[in-house]
């Protein structure tokens, strides 16, 4: 399964990008035990995308689209985040002291937590930059393949 959203920068519209994921999860995944966990770790994780995108790289400008890709493949989840900011140079980032006590800086050490792959890529093909997040999906967790799914209603 793949999905995609194009939206504005506008964090009014957040809501509105966690029903289009998860609700697409929801279609292929159906129910089952671990479910909510995920979906808990997965709303941080948009949160925390989302508002980065649309305060630091487009800087609270709605005119400057974001556009999510959602995939499934058999045991991964994958988003990808596509802004057109200037890009976040990480050889700059120092993780925040947990002495420090500071308000921001925690973004990037959040979506590591949370998720099992983070890649962050500036400028692809000088245009857009590109945040790919990756998590393993549990194993009772199943999505079928196209293949399966024609054998299916073949069968």
């Amino acid at each position: 399964m793949q999905t995609e959203l194009r939206i504005p920068s506008n964090l009014k519209f957040l809501s509105i990008i966690e029903t289009w994921m998860l609700e697409s999860l929801r279609l292929e995944l159906g129910a089952w035990s671990d479910w909510p966990k995920l979906e808990n770790r997965l709303r941080l994780v948009l949160t925390e995308a989302y508002s980065n995108v649309v305060r630091h790289a487009h800087h609270d400008r709605p005119d400057i689209p974001v556009v999510f890709r959602l995939e499934l493949r058999s045991d991964l989840l994958c988003l990808e985040v596509w802004d057109q900011g200037n890009g976040f140079d990480l050889n700059n980032y120092l993780p925040p002291s947990p002495k420090a006590q500071q308000e921001g800086g925690y973004g990037w050490l959040i979506l590591n937590r949370l998720m099992d792959k983070v890649d962050y890529q500036v400028k692809i093909q000088g245009q857009q930059n590109c945040l790919r997040l990756q998590t393993k999906l549990p194993p009772d967790c199943y999505v079928a393949t196209p293949s399966e799914e024609m054998s299916v209603q073949d069968g």
